[in-house]
């Protein structure tokens, strides 16, 4: 995740906290600090906060970054972690193919 999506998310935390302090208490703390609602500052911090909204809009759609997918697994990863279910490996055919090496 780049700076200005941390940036745009951090924007988004704040505006959601002040909306939960404005629907639970009825305190705008933007308001508070900046100087009322009508404030340039607290307009200018709102219009950050819906920027960075729109920047995480692109969040919701983007795939998942931690996953990996794997296409190829071996047959044998943990040989020590066999059950009597699992197929056992065929040691005959190992010994084969070393008893022709070593004839060669």
């Amino acid at each position: 995740m780049g700076a200005v999506r941390r940036i745009a998310l951090a924007l988004v935390i704040i505006g959601a906290l002040n909306w939960g302090l404005i629907a639970f208490f009825q305190f705008d703390l933007v308001a508070s600090i900046f100087g009322g609602q009508d404030a340039f500052l607290s307009r200018v911090v709102y219009a950050l906060v819906a920027i960075g909204g729109l920047i995480c809009l692109g969040l919701l759609f983007k795939p998942d970054e931690e996953r990996e997918v794997t296409t190829t697994r071996s047959r044998m990863s943990t040989p020590a972690m066999h059950t009597e279910f699992g197929e056992e490996p065929d040691f005959k055919k190992e010994r084969e193919l070393s008893d022709k090496k070593e004839e060669l």
